[in-house]
């Protein structure tokens, strides 16, 4: 007789530099992850676009090789779900096929848009911080409007990535609840989608071309098509459940299911993902999103646009050769990094990173702001430039940590996430800068796990989110604060908060000379 083995869950994460796929059983085990990298383009300064079927084809190299992997059969896996970067932004037809490149969260071409935006001071602004992203939906579907009217006008919908993916695998056009509250302005509590301001906008036709459905996370789509089943080497019929963005499937995957916690995922970017059991309104942070996720809870959002991204920056202009040997013998690119770094002492030697290379997302939300590093001389090395970014992203976090704090939310425990995480030293110096101890998971990978916890959910494995969570998320270590770091760390960082004021004037002639194209050739 065969034996008969515990039903497994599949999470897709569709990130920035790649995609992932995991399947897990009900414990949270991994059974099988594989991942698959895909270009970004970077057509101008401040400009990102990505290629949707790069998503795809991702989706099928990564399931078919978890099933081969995982030595599962099909139809072991009961459930899948799919969470994705936002805010990537993509106009389509009504069979999907795109009508420009996705336009991605990192993009802030859409700056002019969102300062008109922020000067109606609609009040549904509150619950942004009181300032629009250039990075949200619709400031990039009102510049996707004035800048390229054909293709607005010939999309019957603009959606996200996460639209989109749902839809290749139930032929459905739906919108998450999580996406919706947390990137297009929706509120709950204020009456739904924010006619208001669309109307003062003169825009109200997008309400139009988005999906007119809302699904919570955890909630049934539909059901897995037979293309979208031979496409992935699954079963048709499989239940698809709503996912939504992947810093918040992160968070579920990291146990931050209870107020007080914040988690931290650190991948190409950094979210910052706290959880309060009250509105809590504060300049800069996004939110507060009420029940984006969990029920009677309220989010709030912080967020640097480049963090990974600088590590992998650095790499790619000033370590080829060791990334190369690195490669070659399988060993983990942040061993070799960490093992340069750790070469200098914290403060490096005086050099000090402005780690804004993609702009500021919090708390100064200054698309127009630039990386930058100052305290250059000639005894500083490779080792100091890394260091130095390592303690930049770090100070970026704690900046957010204080702003939070400053309006009311105290975290007291941070769990960390993303490709980020395997750096030992990158997270102590987290540790040390904030001050607050960070905890690990099992599984680094939260988002993939977060988005299986979603599937497991909806499928019927577990009463809620939270009880899945606690079945599903195992704690595996800790890094504690080093006290002596701290105090080194307390002078660069102000030295940190000052050089963007000093700079301020200087990067927002430049970043709009440069996005402008008026530089000299």
């Amino acid at each position: 007789m065969e034996e008969v083995k515990t039903p497994y869950v599949l999470g897709i994460d569709v990130g920035t530099q790649g995609l992932r796929s995991g399947i897990f059983d009900l414990n949270g085990n991994v059974v099988a992850l594989s991942f698959y990298s895909y270009p970004e383009y970077h057509p101008r300064p401040g400009w990102a676009e990505q290629d949707p079927f790069d998503w795809w084809k991702a989706a099928q190299d990564t399931v078919r090789r978890c099933i081969r992997e995982g030595e599962i059969r099909p139809e072991e896996v009961a459930a899948l779900s799919v969470s994705a970067s936002s805010c990537t932004v993509l106009p389509v037809d009504r069979f999907g096929n795109p009508k420009y490149r996705a336009i991605m969260w990192m993009d802030v071409r859409a700056f002019d848009q969102a300062e008109r935006i922020n000067a109606t001071q609609n009040p549904i602004l509150q619950y942004a911080g009181g300032h629009e992203s250039s990075e949200w939906m619709i400031p990039k579907a009102l510049w996707l409007k004035e800048n390229l009217p054909e293709v607005f006008a010939n999309s019957d919908y603009i959606v996200e990535c996460q639209n989109w993916m749902t839809f290749k695998l139930t032929n459905r056009w739906v919108t998450s609840l999580n996406n919706a509250i947390c990137k297009w302005n929706y509120c709950p509590t204020k009456g739904g989608w924010p006619v208001s301001l669309l109307r003062e906008l003169n825009f109200e036709e997008i309400l139009q071309k988005w999906p007119k459905e809302l699904i919570p996370v955890g909630e049934t789509v539909g059901e897995l098509t037979r293309r979208a089943a031979h496409d992935l080497g699954l079963s048709p019929g499989i239940p698809v459940i709503q996912g939504g963005i992947d810093a918040y499937a992160a968070m579920v995957g990291l146990d931050v299911v209870h107020p007080q916690r914040l988690a931290l995922v650190i991948g190409s970017s950094t979210c910052h993902m706290a959880l309060s059991d009250k509105a809590i309104f504060s300049s800069g942070i996004w939110g507060p999103f009420f029940e984006a996720v969990l029920p009677d809870l309220w989010i709030l959002e912080g967020g640097q646009s480049s963090t990974g991204s600088i590590i992998k920056w650095f790499g790619d202009n000033f370590t080829k050769e060791e990334l190369k040997q690195a490669t070659e013998i399988g060993e983990n690119v942040f061993d070799i990094f960490d093992e340069m770094a750790a070469q200098v002492s914290p403060g490096s030697d005086g050099l000090v990173v402005l780690d804004y290379f993609q702009g500021n997302r919090s708390p100064y939300q200054d698309p127009l702001a630039r990386g930058a590093f100052w305290g250059l001389s000639l005894s500083h090395t490779k080792a100091h430039l890394l260091r130095a970014i390592y303690e930049g992203t770090a100070y970026g976090t704690f900046h957010i940590l204080e702003t939070l704090a400053q309006a009311g939310f105290e975290a007291e425990e941070m769990y960390a996430s993303g490709g980020g995480a395997r750096s030992h030293l990158w997270l102590q110096i987290h540790a040390d800068v904030s001050n607050i101890p960070i905890y690990l998971t099992k599984v680094e990978e939260a988002s993939t796990l977060g988005t299986a916890i979603y599937a497991a959910y909806g499928a019927g494995f577990y009463p809620s989110i939270s009880e899945a969570t606690l079945k599903m998320v195992q704690i595996l270590g800790q890094v504690y604060p080093n006290q002596t770091n701290h105090q080194i760390y307390q002078f660069y960082y102000d030295k940190y908060i000052k050089t963007y004021f000093s700079l301020k004037q200087l990067m927002h002639e430049v970043s709009t000379r440069v996005g402008s194209g008026n530089q000299l050739i």
